[in-house]
């Protein structure tokens, strides 16, 4: 049976529903949380191979991959999923925030996909998916330590993907665009704990952000739309390199390839 991680399955989340989906269609899922309360959840909706795992600690990404080599003595499908939105604008983000942005973002991520690449080289297969976004392709306005990380995995995945070349193991990019999860409630949590908001020159455009209707977002879909991009990825014998999901990064992605930098400027400015 083909088998997967799933980092960041936190309830309401992506890699949650995407856990869900793919159990539903006869793949293995080995769904991991960082926090203990959200296990207990997992474990009582029925997943009994879920497991703690914090990407900042390298001693827990290593206890679960041995725990699942050493259950079925090989791992098809790493999903780096996990991550969170630090909103704010630049000159409103100190540097340890930024730090802690990309301590999870882009380092966890790294982290688990060294541990990973030994063990896919030695079985001679494996794929790793890689959760980019819409703004690893494009920035948008007081998003700027979310972009940065964005792009950074970009920057990693399209090294990754050359330096593999040759082998049976695929680096695959994903760019999301606008998802209902409750990805957008950490972020407007996260901009309330780290930014002084009634200090800052961009109060009113923070308050905005925060009094939105997560509805109102241009193209948004539900997570079943990844679940599926997923699952194609897993039963696709050779996976392209990158995938788009949802309407708002195929139009943002070919407007980046077509605009001047100043063009896209006023576009994006408007989102």
């Amino acid at each position: 049976m083909t088998n997967i991680i799933i980092t960041g399955c936190s309830i309401g989340g992506i890699g949650f529903e995407t856990a869900k989906y793919l159990k539903s269609v006869g793949i293995k899922v080995y769904p991991t949380v960082r926090d203990k309360s959200d296990l207990e959840i997992l474990k009582t909706s029925g997943f009994e191979n879920a497991m703690k795992l914090d990407v900042t600690k390298p001693q827990e990404i290593t206890f679960v991959i041995e725990k699942v080599l050493k259950e079925d003595g090989k791992i098809d499908i790493w999903f780096n999923n996990a991550g969170f939105g630090q909103a704010g604008a630049i000159e409103d983000i100190k540097s340890h925030i930024l730090k802690e942005q990309f301590e999870v973002n882009v380092f966890g991520l790294h982290e688990c996909t060294k541990q990973i690449i030994p063990i896919m080289r030695q079985q001679g297969f494996g794929k790793i998916i890689q959760h980019s976004s819409v703004l690893g392709l494009i920035s948008l306005p007081f998003r700027g330590a979310y972009n940065a990380s964005k792009y950074a995995i970009e920057g990693l995945t399209d090294t990754l993907r050359l330096e593999l070349k040759g082998t049976n193991i695929y680096a695959i990019l994903l760019n999301t665009g606008p998802i209902s999860s409750n990805f957008r409630k950490t972020a407007i949590k996260k901009l309330k704990d780290n930014i002084d908001i009634e200090n800052s020159i961009f109060k009113k455009e923070y308050l905005k952000h925060i009094s939105q209707d997560k509805n109102s977002v241009l193209f948004n879909q539900k997570a079943i739309f990844v679940a599926k991009v997923i699952h194609k990825i897993i039963i696709t014998e050779k996976p392209k390199p990158r995938y788009y999901i949802t309407k708002a990064t195929y139009i943002l992605g070919f407007l980046k390839r077509v605009l001047s930098t100043n063009n896209l400027d006023k576009i994006l400015q408007k989102i």
